[in-house]
Formats: C-alpha cells, sequence, structure tokens
C-alpha cells in the first residue's frame, strides 16, 4: 500500500510477504485449487493467525490487537499482499466477522465465538447478499419472523464466501422489516450449505438455506431491529479490505509484464524499447498507483470511522473495480499468445479481480452510492 510506514508496519508486511513466497507460491497455490476442499490446509491459515492476520480488528482486551493502532490499515496491508499472491484464505469474511462480534457482540458472544477465530481453528463468513440480488446494505429481503421470545428464519444468502467452510456465519436478515443480524451455528438445524461454482480458483463460495431455522434472542447480535449501522460499518470494512486486495493484484501483475516486455523481442528489439508501449506502461503506471492511493485512502477513512468513509469506500470501489478489469486485459496482450494459455499465472490474477469486481456491488451499483449521496439522478453508469 502506498503510504507511509512505521517500522512495525514494514516489519509486518515484510514478514507476511516472505511467509506468503515461501509457504504458497502460485505453483503451490495451483495445486491447493485442485487437491485441497478449502483451497488451503487448515494448518497453513493456522499459520497466518499466528502472524495476526485474524486479530487486527479486535481489541486487546479480546484477545487481538493490532501492528499500529490502525487495526484496518494493518490489515488492508495483509490483504494487499494476498492480491499479489492470489493468496487463498478466509480473510476477508472472517474478519469481518471478528469485528462484528468485537464491535456489536456481547460478552459471552465474544467468550464463545473470538477465540476460535482468533486462533485460526475456526472460520466465520457474512451472510450479507442473496441469490440474485445485489449485495448492497440495503438489499436485504432475508426475514426472520418472530415466534414467540424466539425468531425462526427461512431464505437463502449466496453467494457466501467459506460458506462450505465456516463454523458459524452471521446473518443479516429483517426483523419486523427492520435489519437485524444473527449468530447462526453452521450444524444448526435447518442450516444447508451448497457449493456454488467460483471463477476464482482457490477461493470457495456457497449458497447457505436457512429453513425454519429457530434461534434464541441470544442468538441476535446487538439488538433486534438496529442493526442497519451494523451492517453498514461491516460493508464498509469489507469492501476496503477487497480493493486493497485488488490494487496489490494490479500492482503485482503490472511489475512481471514489465519485466516480460524486456525479456520479449520484436523485430530484433525489447517490447519495452517501442514508444506507443512506452506511453500504454504509462498509464498503467498512473492507474495503478492512483488504484494503490485510493484503496489506502478507503481504508484510513474506514479506519478512522470518518464522515466520508461511506463514500470513500465507493469511490474506491467503483475505480479500482473498472480500472483492474482494464489494467489486466492489457497485460494479457503485452504477453502476447502466451498471456492467454492456462499455464501463465495471469488468468489467476483476472480471476480474483473479476470475482471480487462482482461481490459486495459492482462499480455500477458504487456509483449509484455515490450519486444518491450527491443527489444526483440515476444515470447508465459512466
Amino acid at each position: 500500500m502506498d503510504i507511509e510506514l512505521t517500522e512495525d508496519q514494514e516489519l509486518f508486511v515484510e514478514t507476511t510477504a516472505k511467509f506468503l513466497e515461501r509457504s504458497s507460491p502460485l505453483p503451490t497455490v495451483r495445486e491447493w485449487a485442485e487437491k485441497e476442499p478449502a483451497g488451503f490446509p487448515t494448518a497453513w491459515w493456522r499459520q497466518g493467525a499466528e502472524l495476526g492476520w485474524t486479530s487486527l480488528l479486535v481489541p486487546e482486551e479480546d484477545g487481538g490487537g493490532s501492528v499500529s493502532g490502525h487495526g484496518l490499515r494493518d490489515l488492508a496491508l495483509v490483504a494487499e499482499e494476498m492480491g499479489r499472491w492470489v493468496s487463498p484464505g478466509p480473510l476477508l469474511p472472517t474478519n469481518v466477522v471478528a469485528a462484528a462480534l468485537a464491535e456489536f457482540g456481547g460478552r459471552d458472544q465474544r467468550e464463545r465465538y473470538l477465540p476460535g477465530l482468533l486462533s485460526g481453528e475456526a472460520v466465520a463468513t457474512w451472510c450479507l447478499g442473496e441469490p440474485g440480488g445485489s449485495a448492497l446494505p440495503g438489499a436485504v429481503t432475508l426475514e426472520a419472523t418472530r415466534q414467540g421470545g424466539e425468531f425462526v428464519l427461512s431464505g437463502r444468502k449466496g453467494a457466501v464466501e467459506s460458506g462450505g467452510e465456516a463454523d458459524f456465519f452471521v446473518v443479516a436478515a429483517l426483523v419486523d422489516g427492520a435489519p437485524t443480524q444473527f449468530i447462526v451455528d453452521a450444524d444448526a438445524p435447518g442450516v444447508t450449505v451448497a457449493s456454488v461454482e467460483s471463477i476464482d480458483l482457490v477461493r470457495r463460495f456457497a449458497t447457505v438455506a436457512f429453513e425454519g431455522v429457530v434461534l434464541t434472542p441470544d442468538s441476535v447480535l446487538g439488538e433486534a431491529g438496529g442493526a442497519a449501522g451494523q451492517i453498514e460499518r461491516l460493508f464498509e470494512l469489507a469492501v476496503a479490505l477487497q480493493c486493497a486486495s485488488m490494487a496489490g493484484v494490479i500492482d503485482r501483475v503490472l511489475t512481471f509484464t514489465l519485466e516480460y516486455s524486456f525479456d520479449r523481442y520484436s523485430f530484433g528489439r525489447p517490447l519495452a524499447s517501442y514508444q506507443a508501449l512506452k506511453h500504454r506502461f504509462a498509464d498503467m503506471k498512473v492507474w495503478t498507483e492512483a488504484s494503490l492511493a485510493t484503496a489506502a485512502v478507503a481504508a484510513a477513512a474506514v479506519d478512522d470511522r470518518s464522515e466520508d468513509s461511506f463514500e470513500m469506500v465507493s469511490v474506491a470501489k467503483s475505480y479500482i473495480g473498472d480500472r483492474a478489469t482494464a489494467i489486466l486485459q492489457d497485460c494479457v496482450q503485452l504477453h502476447g499468445g502466451i498471456g492467454v494459455t492456462w499455464d501463465h499465472d495471469l488468468h489467476l490474477y483476472i480471476r480474483r479481480v473479476v470475482q471480487d469486481g462482482a461481490l459486495f456491488g459492482t462499480p455500477h451499483e458504487h456509483r449509484e452510492r455515490i450519486a444518491e449521496t450527491l443527489g444526483l439522478e440515476e444515470t447508465d453508469g459512466r
């Protein structure tokens, strides 16, 4: 991330990058995609948890702690590095749930669920979007009806990242028309998880069905009907991490494409020596640096709970979501025929940004969010 880092942050980034390079280089990522049901070994994820990947959004009194005192900024650095290596693992969903428990959960809920997340022994995920619908905070339609002093949850959520690997879910629903979030164990009666195909080779997604799932008041995160602010907060955390990851992807792909352009010869000259391509690389470099900066600003705004964090994450997703695919497609063209083969790693990165571009709101949907904030009329999205 293109920000001034503290010495502790620099060490943290260096440690994370070395761990990813050593433990999960791209050949290993490909192997895990084929052989590991979850897309990664559980022991590897526990090692990441030991490095602090799951504790940065949790206060020290609950067993967490950040590197710099700014947990989301620290976590965004991890997301950026994982984007550079197309790393697997439930970094985003587990941390969003950990933040939900730390910020909105009662003491009993925190004591029951947080230790497993922090140690990497447990995985959790956030169920926000619904099949065929938008994944924006205001688009929740799943309902939980009151039944005596309990709640009955019925409906489906999807696509849910790490849904098949999760030990429990935080589920956004409506109670009497008001947003409410519930903690639901994956083995609760009436919960069914079905895997769905993912563009991303190493991240797993699922549809989670709730068929008359009975929940006690102890399952409510915060207060029934009072989760609108919760959902927006978690949404902004998720989008900020997503943008940091996509920015890392762009930066890594542009770097190795530029290196390749000096090795690839055309008519006896390195590809990088042609003036027209120099202009093209210059444009991509500007867009990449802008993506890194925009992701950094979004993470800082959410971390600081700024009044404009709502707008900043949508600006970041709108810009990076569009630029990421454009830059990567240019990099494919600059690689020539080899760039469209299965053996080249480019398609792993393209799959990652295309998948992320569709999760937690498309660039078009985020532009609409910005337009609504500014009081503008809906456009065609351009």
